[in-house]
């Protein structure tokens, strides 16, 4: 990716600890994202990348850190109030309204102080037009419109579908910032080369995306850098062709055979 970034960050992540009786989840983690950027966070399974992500968006409490939206702390704040300020996030295990329709799935976040305050996204905020706002934006991130797609319980709904309402839902809140919880994972290769060009054209439209993801090859695809996580602690950070090369990564994430299969194309 060789878009420029901005000179301050959007989101800044500071010592981060988190521990769970005698488990020491997280330890001093420490980053910045800027503004319009994709950022990558990957490591091996139980390497703490979740748990991180928990943490941001307030759905835990850390024990020590700060955790800081445009220069202004959030630090274990509610995870309404740190959506409120622009900072969203999906969910590696999909949590929709099962029991509602796909659309109506967005009606919900289309009522809150956030959608309310900033008019809706693109100009929905007004009562009547929260439904064809729903659908328009599940159509923006693939949903066919004219397959009925968007009027089906999410239920129903495929795993790739359901993927793409977990974005929605972000969206729907107008979003400056959204926190991607394996966004690839569970999709089959047609669903995953789908996938791609909505997170290129997410970052198009300004929107900043944290990535945490298994899916190396589309991963680094997308992202600007990437920061390595292992049993809690930041390996390193940088652009996807130099940290994969980084020998410490390659005797923690994966084994290095696999890492070396991996290509930098496109």
């Amino acid at each position: 990716m060789g878009e420029s970034l901005s000179a301050e960050p959007i989101l800044q992540v500071i010592n981060v600890c988190k521990s769970f009786g005698g488990l020491q989840a997280l330890t001093n983690v420490s980053f910045n994202v800027h503004e319009g950027e994709v950022f990558g966070i990957i490591g091996p399974n139980g390497s703490g990348k979740t748990t991180l992500i928990n943490c941001i968006t307030g759905f835990i409490k850390m024990d020590s850190g700060e955790v800081l939206y445009r220069g202004k702390e959030i630090t274990n704040k509610a995870p309404n109030k740190i959506a409120n300020l622009g900072v969203t996030r999906t969910f590696q295990i999909m949590r929709p309204y099962y029991s509602l329709p796909a659309f109506k799935n967005l009606v919900i976040p289309l009522f809150s102080p956030r959608a309310r305050r900033t008019g809706g996204w693109r100009g929905g905020g007004k009562l009547g037009d929260r439904g064809t706002v729903s659908i328009d934006i599940l159509e923006e991130i693939g949903f066919e419109r004219d397959s009925f797609v968007p009027y089906k319980l999410a239920s129903s709904l495929p795993t790739g579908y359901l993927k793409r309402l977990e974005l929605a839902r972000c969206l729907a809140l107008r979003p400056d910032v959204i926190l991607c919880d394996e966004v690839f994972s569970g999709l089959s290769m047609s669903e995953i080369a789908s996938m791609v060009p909505l997170i290129e054209k997410l970052q198009m439209d300004g929107i900043t995306l944290v990535m945490i993801e298994h899916r190396l090859r589309e991963l680094f695809r997308v992202a600007n850098r990437v920061m390595v996580l292992n049993f809690g602690e930041k390996l390193t950070e940088g652009i996807p062709e130099e940290v994969m090369q980084d020998e410490k990564v390659k005797q923690a994430y994966l084994g290095s055979e696999k890492l070396l299969d991996y290509t930098f194309e496109g």
